[in-house]
């Protein structure tokens, strides 16, 4: 591999024009491809294998005018102290908003009279009134959000308190702002570790215009592909990060070869054949890791994952061919490993003839790991084990309104709910029963609705309504707790236990449904697809690692230590999130369950990228083992060469993930936070501690690998052995050419 990778890269140098011009096409097309491409609907949301997703769909073929996965929002009305909402003025008022609401939109399907579906506070100072609408929330044009933002700002007016909950409010939050945070932090990294403005600004370039080329992509096939806006969310994010690191380390090793002497080209083709080898390994890793979600079976997350994995395969493509392309083009610009550009210091003192260089940070950690590699392992697992500890509280969940800012009416919305009648009116249960196997249908409602009502944590069940084939009735149950809480997740599993009893005594099927019991049959359906989810991408990674370092123990260790840092990070999330440790500096205003997504999420993102950085250091100590270099020495030496480089990629990871702790939405800033201290505990304590101390103590052992197997396994040459012969034939080349 490493010599054809040197091959194209050489040809990548001397070919820039027609390189580049291959790219700016490619990005003209998508962003042509992006303008054209009709207006997509927001993706649909669908659990397939879930009962709560079993009700809809019976609800969708015989009850459609129910609207049943429509998104809803919750108005609520409390009176002046004082008055009451009740008084002639304030119904007036009331009863004049929910007209308007119905009118405001044509995708409206019912706004409810407080008065007459009885939604109104024992004490008269709190009603609300139910809006359903035809289309999901995904799909709520904005026409109607406007349209219901209006009404209730005209309400206020009137000097009644309004606010609205639900999830027809809810929209994608903009993350414009915190990836120019994230571009900005990477700008300076890239210039303090290149010191040359022009070597720092080709990573971001091509970063840049990979997440271009693959965002554009996603906008022009969402339309066709059902792909909704977090699927470009979580393209451009891992997209972003992915692109800096395997452009730097392109940049970076290029440099080096420059500083060894050799010439433009040569170092672009040695820099794509050896570090570009570590890139394709570390982006299949991240390929893997995404494209693995597909287990979960979520289609919104399969599509997620595929999306950002073709993101990471364009960010790898430009890391091999435009990088070395524009290289060409900076020429002298880009200067060797040990000067700076005029504008940033100029040339660097060089040592004396036959003096040794100075040895940097990493090159006095290395030997300090050497020396001390029990201490420093023991020092990182008892802290990293440390930070784990809070994972044996964690509690999983979907964030409803009482996640949400206090200072949003949503949150406001959900208080006043609660206050006023109870916070089990948050997330009334929709209990659907299919009434076809009911010899009496109406009977078997009724006793459907006696059973539930017996049921622990239930504080109010609706009479049943019935459609007009009498086939299908609709129970609404509300719980005495909130949606969020352990006893409404009791309450529906006590429901769907007692629908067995019902089913055999009655005929009649009962499931759950609603908000609350989808974002239960997720949490379910995420909890039992983690460990195949993992064992799958840990056991094709380690496949793919054994073959790039050809030694079992070396895999089997950054597996471990992934699982480690992992575990850490999720500690640190239950620890901010759950507990509310240090929640005021994360403006975490609302603690409450962990979303269910997060493990799993964090499992497939920071996989692909610790490995990433155990490909990058790994492979520069393995390079140099090869070499000759004894254990000890080739620990140093990958040091030497690479920490300084995998430091500038952590912190710039870690730059665009910790953009997105400034978000208003408590999920966004929780994925950011998790994200960024799981790079943190990966890359400056897993993979620049821990990997070095256990080589250490391994030595000759890490690189061990079984006879049969090294026989069996394909020699992709990662370290560059093979570029030693392609030098010699060149030597050989210009020694008969200069006979001539």
């Amino acid at each position: 591999m490493a010599t054809f990778l040197y091959k194209l890269g050489r040809l990548a140098f001397r070919r820039r024009h027609f390189v580049a011009l291959i790219w700016v096409a490619l990005l003209t097309l998508a962003g042509v491809g992006a303008a054209s491409a009709p207006t997509a609907a927001s993706s649909s949301f669908s659990i397939p294998g879930t009962e709560a997703q079993k009700a809809f769909d019976l609800l969708d073929e015989r009850v459609p005018e129910a609207s049943a996965d429509g998104a809803s929002a919750r108005v609520v009305f409390k009176a002046p102290d004082g008055e009451k909402v009740t008084d002639p003025a304030n119904k007036a008022e009331v009863q004049k908003t929910v007209a308007a609401l119905k009118s405001g939109s044509d995708e409206v399907a019912s706004a409810a009279d407080p008065f007459r579906a009885k939604t109104v506070s024992k004490d008269g100072s709190t009603a609300y009134s139910s809006v359903s609408y035809k289309v999901t929330s995904m799909e709520l044009a904005d026409e109607s959000r406007d349209a219901l933002e209006k009404t209730t700002d005209d309400a206020r007016e009137s000097g009644l308190t309004v606010e609205v909950g639900g999830d027809a409010l809810q929209a994608m939050p903009e993350t414009g702002a915190t990836e120019i945070i994230g571009i900005a932090v990477a700008a300076v990294v890239l210039v303090i570790t290149f010191g040359s403005l022009v070597a720092a600004g080709l990573p971001l370039l091509t970063a840049l215009i990979g997440v271009g080329i693959g965002v554009s992509s996603i906008t022009a096939l969402a339309n066709a592909l059902d792909l909704g806006t977090t699927t470009s969310t979580l393209a451009m994010m891992i997209g972003l990060a992915v692109g800096i690191d395997y452009a730097l380390f392109i940049v970076s090793r290029y440099r080096g070869e420059l500083a060894d002497g050799r010439d433009r080209e040569e170092a672009a083709g040695r820099a794509v054949g050896t570090a570009g080898s570590a890139v394709v390994f570390a982006g299949l890793t991240v390929v893997i890791a995404l494209v693995g979600l597909a287990v979960v079976n979520i289609p919104m997350l399969t599509k997620m994952g595929f999306a950002a994995a073709g993101t990471v395969v364009i960010a790898v493509l430009i890391a091999l061919t435009l990088i070395p392309a524009l290289l060409g083009y900076a020429g002298k610009k880009v200067k060797p490993i040990g000067e700076k550009s005029k504008l940033l210091g100029g040339r660097k003192k060089q040592p004396a003839e036959g003096a040794q260089p100075k040895p940097n940070l990493g090159t006095r950690w290395a030997s300090f790991v050497v020396r001390r590699p029990l201490t420093v392992l023991l020092v990182g697992i008892i802290g990293l084990g440390a930070a784990a500890l809070p994972v044996s509280s964690l509690e999983l969940g979907l964030p409803d309104d009482g996640a949400q800012p206090t200072s949003t009416t949503q949150r406001k919305a959900y208080d006043l709910v609660s206050d006023g009648f109870g916070p089990g009116f948050n997330g009334p249960l929709m209990t659907v029963a299919d009434l076809k196997g009911a010899g009496d249908p109406k009977a078997a409602a009724q006793q459907i609705t006696k059973k539930i009502s017996g049921l622990d944590d239930v504080l109010t069940v609706a009479p049943p309504m019935i459609d007009k084939a009498g086939d299908t009735a609709i129970i609404s149950v509300v719980p005495s707790s909130k949606p969020s809480g352990t006893e409404t997740e009791g309450l529906v599993h006590s429901i769907r236990d007692a629908g067995g009893e019902i089913k055999s005594d009655t005929g009649a099927e009962v499931m759950v449904t609603g908000t609350t019991a989808m974002n239960i049959d997720v949490s379910q359906k995420l909890n039992d697809a983690l460990l195949p989810y993992l064992a799958l991408v840990v056991g094709l990674a380690f496949l793919l690692l054994i073959v790039v370092f050809r030694s079992i123990l070396v895999p089997l260790k950054a597996a471990l230590g992934f699982l480690l840092s992992v575990l850490a990070a999720l500690g640190a999330v239950v620890a901010v999130f759950q507990w509310g440790w240090l929640g005021s500096l994360f403006g975490v205003e609302q603690t409450g369950p962990i979303m269910s997504m997060m493990p799993i999420f964090m499992v497939g993102v920071v996989f692909g990228l610790a490995m990433d950085y155990e490909v990058f250091l790994v492979t520069r100590m393995r390079e140099a083992y090869v070499h000759g270099e004894r254990p000890g020495e080739a620990i140093v030496t990958g040091f030497r060469h690479g920490a300084r480089v995998v430091s500038a990629a952590a912190v710039i990871m870690i730059a665009v993930f910790a953009g997105f702790i400034g978000s208003s939405e408590q999920m966004v800033k929780m994925i950011g936070f998790g994200l960024a201290i799981a790079v943190f505990f990966d890359a400056f304590i897993v993979r620049m501690a821990l990997v070095p101390a256990v080589l250490a103590l391994l030595g000759r052992k890490a690189w061990w690998l079984p006879r049969w197997l090294d026989r069996a396994l394909p020699n992709v040459d990662v370290e560059g052995e093979g570029l030693r012969d392609v030098a010699d034939k060149a030597a050989d080349g210009d020694r008969e050419l200069a006979r001539v």
